[in-house]
């Protein structure tokens, strides 16, 4: 490692100078960093059994049941289950919740296309709410968009932080709406010491590969009112209850249960993986959060650099970190910059990058959303009789300011959780380098 003194001395690599590294970082997916033996062992029990279906079998082990009874115990809630993936959680969370035509979901800005894509299905509207320099929805944005058609906020919980939790939470209650949160990003988080996810009517986790802890895929809600859940596991499989030996209940369930199931089951694979994974979300979490800080307080030694406002940092996961620059184009000139000083990854791996580029994560790319795509003819849901009252929405770039400038300015370093010492050296080294030169 050079000193500072040389190092601001040297060329930027992007100029044709020397880079700070060559050796890619870490792989930024956070799970699977840390499969091992425990992943394998549950993963051959099940097979072993012959018995990947989780309500029957020749031997079902009860993974699913293992991983939900293990959600139950972390979050402190009466049920948990688990499903195929996040996305089919939000869905699944939405329809238990009564949306459907004539009502309205209240959405941030800065999301995943998978919250928009449950309202719609449902022939529900999307509403969307600007964001704060938490990058979570604004409690002050939200008070405005409320309206007579408003029957749900979506709380996401993005890039592993929360946002002002209670506040937003407080003026869903006020307005008599419920409040579904959206953890997919955020799993093992807290608030003042609440576990998100517990907020709201109900919480949703997923299993993705870029999630703290994985599985491939999948996905686990968690509640604690029983009607909720009832809908929601009727939902989840067939529309029915099942008997205690796993066995479809077609009419000696609760007639008020008899609903639409959409076969979103988590099989015995999946909940063997996320079994031995969520063993390890502390551990994952720990080695992210103390990673991001390390990098962080350097950072803010760097006169031109700000920073994500984290409400309470003690409920940080750390597997991001979000800030920004004077303008647009010194954001883009600045990662550009990283990149050729070594923050780079491999393949699929894109541990830096201005947050223009961050595709699906803006409203605004979502040309789904922007152009009202349905999945019918007619333009289905925003030409339901029910959904007049949306005619006028719009959800074109310019629709949210404080969104729109903070993508164009904003940059986000993911931290992976087998980032080294000598990675965080790395680090700090290429900004100063680099803000040597640009700041």
């Amino acid at each position: 490692m050079s000193s500072d003194r040389n190092i601001k001395r040297a060329a930027l690599a992007v100029d044709g100078g020397t880079p700070i590294r060559t050796k890619p970082l870490p792989p930024e997916s956070p799970g699977i960093q840390w499969f091992d033996d425990l992943e394998i062992e549950l993963v051959n029990r099940v097979i072993r059994a012959k018995s990947p279906f989780r309500y029957y079998g020749p031997d079902v082990q009860h993974m699913c049941d293992g991983l939900e009874a293990e959600f139950r115990r972390r979050y402190g809630v009466k049920h948990a289950l688990g499903v195929s993936s996040g996305t089919d959680a939000i869905y699944i969370s939405l329809a238990a919740l009564d949306v459907g035509p004539g009502d309205e979901v209240l959405i941030p800005g800065y999301l995943w296309t998978s919250c928009i894509n449950g309202i719609i299905r449902l022939g529900a509207i999307p509403k969307l709410v600007d964001i704060d320099d938490t990058f979570s929805m604004s409690p002050q944005d939200l008070e405005r968009k409320i309206g007579p058609h408003s029957k749900v906020v979506l709380l996401v919980h993005m890039s592993g932080v929360p946002g002002d939790v209670q506040a937003i939470v407080d003026i869903a209650r006020r307005h008599g709406l419920r409040v579904l949160e959206d953890c997919a990003q955020c799993n093992g988080s807290t608030f003042k010491g609440q576990p998100v996810g517990t907020f709201g009517e109900i919480g949703i986790f997923s299993l993705q590969i870029n999630k703290s802890i994985t599985a491939g895929e999948g996905g686990v809600l968690i509640c604690n009112d029983d009607h909720l859940y009832k809908r929601c596991f009727g939902i989840h499989d067939l529309g029915y209850a099942r008997d205690n030996v796993g066995i479809l209940m077609d009419t000696s369930c609760d007639e008020q249960y008899h609903l639409w199931g959409c076969g979103a089951r988590m099989s015995e694979l999946t909940g063997a993986v996320a079994l031995a994974q969520i063993s390890k979300l502390d551990r994952i979490n720990h080695n992210m959060r103390d990673k991001k800080w390390k990098i962080r307080r350097e950072l803010e030694k760097i006169h031109g650099i700000s920073f994500r406002r984290i409400p309470d940092p003690d409920g940080d996961t750390g597997a991001f970190l979000i800030h920004w620059f004077q303008t647009p184009e010194l954001c883009r000139k600045f990662v550009e910059a990283l990149k050729a000083e070594g923050l780079r990854g491999e393949g699929y791996a894109k541990p830096c990058i201005a947050m223009e580029q961050w595709g699906l994560h803006w409203y605004f790319n979502n040309k789904s959303l922007v152009n009202r795509k349905s999945l019918h003819s007619g333009g289905w849901p925003w030409s339901l009789p029910q959904n007049e009252f949306a005619h006028g929405y719009g959800y074109g770039k310019g629709t949210l300011p404080v969104c729109d400038n903070y993508a164009g300015r904003a940059a986000l370093l993911k931290v992976p959780s087998s980032l080294s010492d000598e990675d965080v050296a790395d680090i700090v080294a290429a900004y100063r380098k680099v803000a040597a030169h640009y700041l």
